[in-house]
């Protein structure tokens, strides 16, 4: 039975299209099909491939290849939720929180896909509704985080924020973000929010420069459902989703956060515990600055 695998990368990097081009000889040796994305097949210049399109492109396949930084992988990320197809990362930038691999693991981490040797995290995901008077409706998704945030510079953004249905503050603020717990070392952690371990059910609200007495970062359940709605007398307001799918908001606008409906699968090649992810990738002096005494 013919196995496929979808690879997407960064080709704007030459380090990265030469990696993707060993990654997809390999898979093809291993008797895989390989896709890619169409945009992408002429920098790989790669024989064998299969170009693809569309939000589909994942259909069928059973693993999607993200090569590259996290960027990369939330593009990749677009493609295999909706497929609900395994999802691993193998990291070309600099932080890569969200890849599993580094490059030097690049060879073992194809082996191992290839003999299945892997196991599946389902991360949870955000399902976000815009809505406002003169305007479509928008629905969108994140993995990390959706922000509503100010978009004039100079001006101060004016939000209120429900949570379940009943009125928590109002912000003078520079925006929000709900993230979720994958998300908590991204955009919400630059803004002050807590770590969060992947494994855990919750939601986080991050306000950003809040002009305000009460502005902690929280974290709820993960059933909660966030209204977050722009005061009409306020500055034009700008909602992003994973810093991918960005959208104008005018004053009055209502938008509606919870869980989203599918998650994202992720492949776990070893049960390597989180805190060692977190020290490794922001390099956390685990000795304190004063070094062990004993």
């Amino acid at each position: 039975m013919s196995r496929t695998a979808l690879l997407v990368t960064h080709t704007g990097r030459r380090r990265s299209t030469e990696h993707a081009r060993a990654v997809a000889a390999d898979l093809i040796s291993a008797g895989f099909e390989v896709r890619v994305v169409a945009e992408e097949a002429d920098d790989l210049d790669l024989p064998g491939v299969v170009p693809v399109t569309g939000l589909e492109a994942a259909e069928g396949a059973e693993i999607v290849f993200a090569l590259g930084g996290d960027g990369t992988f939330l593009r990749a990320a677009e493609l295999a939720r909706p497929e609900k197809v395994p999802l691993i990362g193998i990291n070309l930038g600099k932080v890569g929180f969200l890849a599993e691999a580094e490059i030097d693991d690049l060879d073992s981490a194809v082996r191992d896909v290839v003999e299945r040797n892997y196991t599946v995290d389902e991360r949870l995901t955000l399902d976000v509704t815009a809505e406002f008077d003169g305007g479509p409706t928008i629905e969108s998704w994140a993995l990390n985080e959706i922000s509503v945030e100010k978009g004039e510079r100079a001006q101060m953004l004016e939000l209120m924020v429900d949570v379940d249905g009943r009125p928590l503050s109002r912000y003078g603020c520079d925006g929000v973000v709900c993230a979720t717990p994958t998300g908590s070392t991204a955009y919400a952690f630059s803004g002050g929010g807590p770590v969060v371990w992947p494994e855990v059910e919750a939601l986080l609200l991050v306000p950003i420069s809040a002009h305000a007495l009460f502005s902690r970062p929280l974290v709820t359940a993960p059933t909660s459902t966030f209204v977050i709605t722009v005061d009409p007398f306020t500055t034009l307001a700008v909602m992003s989703c994973d810093g991918r799918r960005v959208y104008d908001l005018p004053p009055g606008a209502r938008v509606t956060v919870r869980r989203g409906a599918l998650p994202v699968r992720v492949v776990r090649l070893r049960d390597r515990p989180f805190t060692d992810r977190l020290v490794a990738k922001f390099d956390l002096p685990v000795h304190g600055w004063r070094g062990n005494r004993r």
